[in-house]
Order: structure tokens, then sequence, then C-alpha cells
């Protein structure tokens, strides 16, 4: 296992970015301090190279001047939405950036974590290696309560697994929701609508036309949002157009009984996954574990005409997003999985990519 770190360019302000690389021997991955961002992810390919599953930029100039996509990088303090950009705690209103059609919040709001440089260093642990990120978000920051002080590590196995973890404190009580927002395309390029998709899921989270959850979950059960018997991400879409953006509940969210967080053990075991993509052209796969309860899926409608890499011009549905985060709105949904984080606790989210080819 091999860890690189290079210089990856210079923002406006002198601040200096850094990129990681990541190597197994088998697969790759790239990762820069600036948003804590995968710039890449690389499989081998029959043609004895490799390919990159990723959608991105070539350059951090690319991912500074992003606009507002996320590819690839980290959103928080709370990813996806929050309902009327405000929620309360204890009676105390909290007013947060309207960055969403004028009225809700997204993935944080205007000040947002992918375009800030993180602490970042090299790392050894039980579950491979890998880099580690930190930073402390400030009391007020994004209009969210309390100094966060925040860790995040991305590492690699020999096992092909590329294990997303994000550790939170907080001195005051404050809603926390971290995910990444990665852009897979198991091909390496054109659309992903011949992808197969399982997902162990048996219900999306209901919402408004400005897709914030009403508080109601929708059966998946013979619909084009049901995924539990693996099918090709096109056979439905049509029936869901532009596209799929939608929280489904991971296999691990009962609505019929109280929501508990899955043990470590559960990360990896046979038939844990909450999603399994399959590229049939490559034979490519990418399990899916997490302890979270939402998964969303987003299969890239809004990507049309974007440069990205080697100056590639992204289509609809080049990729797909599976981002495992607690449920959008939280905050506001009390009968939803808590997602607010108390002074003495630890929030401790984790996805695993598992890659076979």
């Amino acid at each position: 296992m091999k860890v690189t770190k290079t210089y990856y360019g210079t923002l406006s302000n002198g601040e200096k970015a850094n990129l990681y690389t990541v190597d197994n021997g088998k697969m790759s991955f790239c990762v820069t301090d600036f948003g804590c961002t995968l710039t890449g992810i690389f499989l081998p390919a029959k043609s004895g190279k490799k390919d990159d599953i990723l959608l991105g930029y070539s350059t951090l100039d690319g991912f500074v001047r992003c606009p507002g996509l996320s590819f690839g990088s980290i959103v928080g303090r709370f990813a996806n939405r929050i309902g009327g950009a405000a929620f309360s705690i204890d009676g105390k209103v909290y007013l947060l950036d309207k960055n969403d059609n004028d009225i809700n919040t997204l993935h944080g709001g205007f000040t947002r974590y992918d375009h800030m440089i993180w602490k970042s260093r090299i790392v050894s642990t039980k579950n491979g290696k890998g880099v580690e990120f930190k930073r402390t978000s400030p009391d007020g920051e994004q209009g969210f309560p309390g100094n966060a002080e925040i860790t995040v590590t991305y590492t690699l196995n020999d096992k092909n697994d590329l294990r997303l973890e994000y550790k939170v404190t907080s001195d005051k009580a404050t809603p926390v929701n971290f995910t990444n927002h990665a852009y897979f395309n198991l091909h390496g390029s054109g659309t992903v609508l011949n992808h197969t998709l399982q997902m162990n899921s048996e219900y999306t989270l209901d919402v408004d036309e400005k897709l914030i959850p009403t508080g109601k979950l929708n059966p998946v059960k013979g619909t084009a949002f049901d995924f539990n018997t693996a099918k090709t991400l096109g056979k439905d879409i049509e029936e869901v157009m532009p596209g799929y953006d939608n929280c489904y509940t991971t296999c691990w969210y009962s609505k019929d009984s109280e929501w508990v967080e899955p043990t470590e053990e559960c990360f990896t075991a046979p038939g844990a996954e909450c999603a399994v993509l399959t590229d049939p052209e490559t034979s490519r796969t990418m399990k899916v574990y997490t302890n979270q309860p939402g998964i969303q899926l987003y299969s890239a409608n809004w990507i049309e005409g974007v440069q990205g890499k080697l100056g590639t011009v992204y289509k609809r549905h080049g990729a797909v997003c599976l981002e495992t985060q607690a449920f959008p709105d939280a905050p506001n949904k009390i009968h939803f999985p808590n997602s607010i984080l108390n002074p003495g606790e630890v929030y401790d989210a984790i996805t695993v990519y598992s890659f076979t080819f």
C-alpha cells in the first residue's frame, strides 16, 4: 500500500492545496484537501491501463470554479435539504441560507465545506491507509450552532474497500449530516443508463414540489422506484424524468421500529449491502455499505453541457450518486431518525464503497 502527497495548486488567497494518491497495487484513488474532494478512483481495464470512474475536473481550478455540483466533495454541516432554511432546538429558531429555490437550504448553504482547505495528514489505520482531514467549524458558521470539531478519513485496504468516515463533536446541540457527493460511472465514459442497480430498500421519502420531505414514506414495490430486484437505471427512468433524485431508506431502517444504528461488523457482512451498482460491459461492481438511515439516489440530471476532465463534456445521466446520509429535513421531522448531535456525543457516520473488477 502506497500513499503519496503532491502539490495540487494555490488558491487566490495564497492557500496551497495538496493532492494525495492512495494505491493498493490493484486500484487507487486521489483526494485533495480542498473540500476533502475525491478527484478520481482508478480501476484496472482490459487494456492494461486504468479507467477513472469519477466525474470531476482535471485541475484544482476546475473544482474552485465548480458551479455548485460538488463533484466528489464533502457536503455538510447538513447534507441535502432543510425546509424553510430554518430549524429549532429547545425553542430557539436558527435561520440558514436560502440557497435552494430561495426558500430552503441545500448542502449547508452558501458557505460550502467543499471550497475550504482542510488540515490533512497521511494515516494508517486498522481499516487501511489513507488521508485524515480536520477543521473546526465555528459557532454560527452556515447559521448552525456550536463549535464543531470535524474529522474526515478516507482509507483503502487490500480488499478494495474505500472507506469514508466522518466524526464530529460539538459544544452545542446542532444538526449534523455529512456525505460525499461522488458521481460514479463504472464504465468510465458515456451514460450510466445501462448500469444495473440493486437497493435493499422498502421506501423512498415522499417529497413536495421543492423536494422537501412531507414526513411520509412511499413504498417502492411495483413502482419505477423499486430496485429491490436489480434492474438498469434506464429501465424505468422515463417514468420519473428528469431522473432519480430520491432519498431511499437503507436496509437498516424499518418503518415499524425505532432506528438503531448497525454495528461495525455489519459494514462488509454478506447481504448487508445497501446498494450494488454494476456495469455489465466491464463487469465492475461497487457495493455500498453504511450505518446511515438514508441513501440519496441521484442520476446526474443536471450536468448536461458541463465540461469536465480532459475537456469531456458531460451528458445528463452520465453518472449516478449514491449519497449515504440522514434523512433530509430531519431537524424539522421529529419522527425521522435523530440528526441532532448533543454535547458529549460523537457523530460517527461510515460509508464503504467496495469494488470488484
